[in-house]
């Protein structure tokens, strides 16, 4: 099998970008994107011309992206979240509960997705790997992230790489979220050359 490769994403990427966090988010995505006005686009548009935005926490800027024989297979989008950062006050229900699952000083993990057929081949443990090795070099000392507690899958991974839940909030239902239950957020304290932040030597990345 070829072996992947791993390259920061580009302008280009974007509409890979948003059909991984579709997948990534259950739903959430389709519900931020519907909430854009921006008549005639679908929303999988829209949520490409999101990413194509710069110098924001939600861009190309911000993911890596995993690819075998040249074609994207997976993204890691991160970002980091402020020491002093504090509970932002968010009206609305569908997103109140991401809002207030932060861990600050952290490396904030958004997104972490692999297309159906290049599942259970580590993509996303190699990712991951990288993110938490990136967390090291930038002087974070832990990673954290938010998962459903639906998705089963994604919660072994974690907890199988060091991640513990730290926090949870009840998910509101709507008709565009396809999970129900929590939000659970996990951290991962940052421990130096350990099997998950030897991964990455300052240029990790395929040209």
């Amino acid at each position: 099998m070829t072996s992947l490769s791993f390259r920061p994403a580009r302008r280009q990427d974007c509409m890979t970008i948003a059909a991984l966090f579709r997948i990534s988010s259950d739903g959430v995505a389709d519900y931020i994107w519907s909430q854009v006005d921006c008549p005639g686009l679908s929303l999988l548009a829209i949520g490409e011309q999101r990413y194509r935005r710069e110098d924001t926490a939600f861009s190309y800027q911000n993911c890596l992206l995993a690819e075998r024989d040249g074609r994207s297979v997976g993204m890691l989008h991160s970002f980091p979240i402020p020491a002093d950062s504090k509970p932002r006050p968010i009206n609305d229900p569908i997103l109140r509960a991401a809002a207030e699952l932060e861990v600050p000083g952290s490396l904030y993990i958004s997104s972490l997705a692999v297309f159906g057929p290049y599942r259970d081949q580590r993509v996303g443990t190699r990712l991951l790997e990288i993110g938490h090795a990136k967390a090291q070099a930038e002087g974070f000392d832990c990673v954290s992230l938010i998962c459903f507690e639906q998705n089963a899958g994604a919660l072994r991974l974690y907890r199988r790489l060091g991640y513990a839940v730290v926090d949870r909030r009840r998910i509101e239902p709507h008709p565009l979220i396809q999970v129900h239950g929590d939000a659970l957020l996990l951290r991962r304290a940052v421990v130096p050359n350990d099997a998950l932040t030897d991964a990455w030597d300052g240029a990790p990345l395929a040209a």
